[in-house]
């Protein structure tokens, strides 16, 4: 558990892990050099099982979640942050899990927000997984516990360069060596608060998350370049509008994409949904979005209806067409 100036919170959270219904566990807390009361809170515990590390100066989360990884010696690592709260049955149960799932390396759990009506419902299989982060993470960080003798193994630990995406990118990684799993059940009680390092650097965020959805399709074998990644960066994010010619550039990597997934990497009916859904967003992207219109771009439309599925309501049918022949322009 890295703490950071965690004093209003801190409490629940341990108190939580210590009234774990399954108790044999070292329960490593690492403080980031803390400006306020954390640490004293915590020496006021006397827990054979806590084993507090102070850093003498900040060095960021991911520094402090790799280091416990380092040192960490139990079977399971279980994830905790100062302040959430695991519920009681939270290990015994992640545990069971485990010890009868060996191909199982990483398990979470549903978790509940914290002063809100709002459980976080996320997929259970490893196949629903592997399709879910193609489009976000789906496995909440305090949830999970993981197998360590993989993540000795594959030498993997958190990438410092992916904050504060740096649990999805790991969780992408771990799912191409072994299943992933979440319970179908609240084992984790979820605040939300504006000190978050997620809500501070959200930008950030969304930019590292858009470039490990594109990684993630990088576990197909298909010919790529640093062009062709940029260009699905492109697609996927919507935030740049897109040329027609970009559109069918797309539908010839769909195709590419559709044939290396064979192997069922993704699972195929899944997999050729995800990608159907990018290119009708692309579609609707560019018939809705255009500054300027032309009766070219209504016959551009015809021509897509003619050979895929994609069909406008007929309002937006009829709205495009109208926009089209009287040259409509944004002001």
């Amino acid at each position: 558990m890295p703490v950071y100036n965690c004093e209003l919170y801190i409490e629940e959270a341990i108190d939580s892990i210590l009234n774990q219904t399954f108790s044999d566990f070292e329960f490593i807390i690492i403080d980031d050099a803390s400006l306020d009361s954390t640490v004293s809170i915590i020496k006021n515990y006397n827990d054979p099982r806590i084993q507090l590390i102070v850093k003498p100066q900040n060095s960021g989360l991911t520094n402090s979640l790799n280091f416990g990884l380092s040192i960490a010696k139990g079977e399971y690592i279980a994830r905790m942050d100062g302040d959430d709260i695991s519920l009681p049955e939270r290990f015994v149960k992640q545990v069971a899990f485990l010890d009868k799932n060996p191909e199982t390396v990483l398990i979470g759990t549903y978790f509940k927000i914290i002063g809100k009506d709002k459980i976080v419902v996320v997929p259970e299989d490893h196949d629903d997984i592997k399709l879910a982060m193609l489009k976000d993470c789906c496995i909440g960080h305090p949830t999970v516990m993981m197998r360590k003798s993989y993540l000795d193994r594959f030498a993997l630990i958190y990438d410092t360069q992916k904050e504060p995406a740096e649990d999805y990118d790991l969780w992408t990684r771990l799912l191409a060596v072994g299943k992933l799993y979440n319970l179908p059940e609240v084992l984790l009680n979820y605040r939300v608060h504006n000190s978050q390092v997620s809500h501070k650097r959200n930008e950030q965020q969304a930019n590292t998350a858009l470039e490990i959805k594109v990684n993630l399709l990088t576990n197909l074998n298909f010919e790529r370049d640093d062009e062709t990644q940029d260009f699905l960066k492109k697609i996927i994010s919507r935030r740049e509008f897109v040329s027609f010619s970009e559109i069918n550039r797309f539908e010839d990597l769909k195709n590419k994409l559709l044939l290396a997934n064979q192997t069922s990497f993704f699972e195929k009916t899944g997999f050729e949904k995800y990608l159907l859904e990018i290119q009708n967003n692309l579609y609707k992207d560019y018939f809705f979005k255009k500054e300027k219109y032309s009766p070219k771009v209504y016959l551009q439309y015809l021509k897509i209806r003619k050979k895929s599925p994609f069909k406008l309501k007929l309002w937006h049918e009829t709205k495009l067409f109208v926009k089209s022949i009287t040259f409509y322009s944004k002001k």
